[in-house]
């Protein structure tokens, strides 16, 4: 016996807020021990963790089977009465439960000792307070009532002391009408190495959202603080979302930002050393929670296991713990990461991270150091390790736009040219992905031969092997999402004149690995926003798209675009910037003819209405509109004008 005693210790342990262990546990107390106290204190030690939860039925029911056993009324009682005090799956049973128990014992069986001698108090001091008022009578002591007062009956007393119960009972259905949503959501309240589903997942956030929103839970549950509340239905989450770090993580900050740092700290290590312990990113937060925390042999530990042990050559990893030990300006500790990490990739074969290594320890040298040089050194010397690849060159185009002139032009373009050679394994995809890339690249530093060889070989690898509809839906797509989000982020986003590099950079900072190799991720991927997920277009550079996948691209996206000028080169651009016309607006006596009309609108309202048309044709996915100088519309247009605002 002592050995299941054990066991189940280590299971409340382990899993405190489990309604389940509580019960088993509870059961085999009670077919052990005879001592009803035991039992008793092993009651309410599990209902101190678990009895608000909304599920916790089965051990209050386990509880009140137990005290229904012994006879014991008052005891019953109060268990009714702590149960209606908080919402519960069973809530309306228990009350109606309740009131069978008020109804079948006297009241004197239902109430304790304490609460007969405080009800007591409270008659003789309304009896002190009356001969106060009146005439001092020399028998006032012989005349303080007992339980039952003068002039009243058990069943009066019996009312009142049901009224407070439902009192606390419908206080309590209030507020479980506000969570009904989100418990019968819930379709896995326990533990499963399969995967939730997304929507079980959201929920779960929603549900925490609402709780540490709630601003009345107080005036609602009067017992129980809101922390607490929080705290519990955390613990709930992470039982079925125990293999899920974002949920790890999100319960450590709601506590650090309650001032609760125990909790924090020891939720950050059970997540860990036990529940997500083999998951990089619980350590990569783990670490930045303790460099915040001034814990700084403790952050190089968490960056040191996940080098050694739990993701080797892992590139977030190492940069993060770079970017780390150069803010604490160990700038010698920060390269010597970038070349121990090197140095191992360098030993497997075919290594995915060793090119984005290479192309993330070039850009840190020259944004930390300043030294143009010794970035492309870097990256010239990387060129004997690796194989061309799309990510790499990806970023050694946009590397050069930070770098200062002269920008090494004919260089990428050798390497462009290699890599788009046929003879060189690689996607088509990519290739023209790259292609469009460098396109945009020389249309900012290029001459106009350079512009010249590469828009060639662009047609000539890529655009007869496109149908003509591809092209036109492509082109809409280009219209309707990348061109409208360029115009946005560039009168939004654009930094002054004055902004520098490197205060862009840290925005971008921990964005360079996202679009670059697999990296040995085990959580959930993120939700693309639209601009990450469109194709690359030709009008690569101007939609600042790149920077969902690279700092890089943030950088030249935004660093490079005059303010005066928007550089979209859609349709959306002519209609932005083009004239206002006014036109006289005919009255009841006025009519204008076409004879009439100024001349000089004519050309104004063909153009607008030609690009309106345009737009309008290749959204639906229409063929290319004819237009005659009258203003008309070709085949395969809707007939007549079209209506400017």
């Amino acid at each position: 016996m002592d050995k299941v005693v054990e066991v189940y210790e280590r299971a409340v342990q382990g899993v405190t807020y489990s309604v389940d262990i509580w019960v088993l546990y509870c059961s085999f107390a009670i077919e052990t021990y005879g001592d009803p106290e035991t039992i008793r204190r092993l009651f309410e030690r599990g209902l101190a963790y678990v009895g608000t939860d909304y599920l916790s039925f089965p051990l209050w029911d386990k509880y009140i089977e137990y005290e229904y056993m012994h006879q014991e009324w008052s005891r019953l009682a109060v268990i009714y009465t702590r149960i209606l005090e908080n919402p519960n799956h069973q809530l309306d049973r228990y009350f109606n439960s309740f009131k069978e128990l008020a109804g079948s014992r006297p009241l004197s069986e239902l109430t304790t000792a304490e609460e007969a001698a405080a009800y007591v108090s409270g008659i003789a001091s309304e009896a002190d307070g009356e001969v106060l008022e009146g005439e001092v009578r020399p028998d006032a002591a012989e005349q303080i009532p007992k339980p039952v007062s003068a002039g009243s009956t058990e069943a009066v007393e019996l009312e009142k002391y049901v009224a407070i119960r439902e009192e606390l009972y419908k206080k309590a259905k209030e507020f479980d009408s506000k969570i009904l949503g989100f418990e019968t959501a819930i379709r896995r309240p326990y533990f499963h190495v399969r995967p939730l589903n997304v929507s079980e997942l959201e929920n779960w956030h929603n549900y925490l959202d609402f709780i540490e929103k709630e601003g009345d839970v107080n005036k609602v549950f009067e017992v129980f603080s809101v922390l607490a509340m929080v705290v519990k239905l955390y613990e709930r989450c992470l039982i079925a979302c125990a293999n899920y770090p974002e949920y790890w993580i999100r319960y450590v900050l709601c506590m650090e930002a309650s001032g609760r740092m125990d909790l924090a700290d020891n939720a950050l290590a059970r997540a860990t050393r036990v529940f997500v312990k083999r998951q990089p990113e619980i350590h990569l937060f783990d670490a930045r929670f303790k460099e915040q925390h001034g814990d700084i042999p403790g952050a190089r530990a968490a960056y040191q296991l996940v080098h050694s042990e739990i993701s080797p050559g892992f590139l977030e990893a190492i940069i993060k713990h770079a970017n780390m030990e150069s803010r604490l300006g160990k700038l010698d500790d920060a390269f010597s990461l970038y070349e121990q990490a090197i140095a191992i990739e360098k030993g497997k074969e075919h290594s995915q991270a060793l090119p984005m290594l290479y192309a993330q320890y070039s850009r840190f040298s020259f944004l930390v150091s300043g030294n143009a040089e010794k970035a492309r050194e870097i990256l010239t010397r990387a060129l004997d390790h690796v194989q061309l690849s799309k990510p790499f060159l990806e970023a050694l185009i946009h590397f050069e736009t930070i770098l200062p002139p002269l920008r090494q032009i004919d260089y990428l373009e050798s390497l462009v040219d290699k890599f788009l050679a046929p003879s060189l394994d690689g996607s088509t995809a990519d290739k023209e992905d790259l292609s469009s890339i460098f396109l945009d690249f020389l249309g900012l530093f290029g001459d106009v031969q350079s512009i010249k060889r590469a828009e060639d070989r662009h047609a000539k690898l890529f655009l007869p092997r496109r149908p003509i509809s591809e092209l036109r839906k492509r082109l809409a797509e280009d219209f309707s999402s990348s061109d409208k989000t360029k115009l946005a982020k560039f009168y939004s986003g654009a930094p002054s004149p004055g902004q520098s590099l490197l205060g862009i950079y840290p925005n971008a900072q921990n964005q360079w690995q996202a679009g670059y190799g697999a990296q040995p991720q085990t959580w959930p991927p993120t939700t693309q926003s639209p601009a990450q997920a469109q194709p690359w277009t030709p009008g690569y550079g101007q939609q600042g798209a790149y920077g969902a996948c690279s700092s890089y691209g943030s950088i030249y996206a935004t660093q490079q675009v005059p303010t005066s000028v928007p550089q979209s080169a859609g349709y959306g651009a002519y209609l932005a910037t083009y004239p206002v016309q006014s036109f006289p607006q005919p009255t009841a006596t006025t009519t204008l003819t076409p004879v009439q009309q100024p001349a000089a609108t004519v050309p104004q309202t063909y153009y607008v209405h030609m690009y309106c048309t345009l737009i309008l044709a290749v959204c639906r996915g229409g063929h290319i509109p004819d237009f005659g100088r009258g203003g008309g519309v070709g085949e395969g247009t809707t007939k007549g004008r079209c209506s400017v605002k």
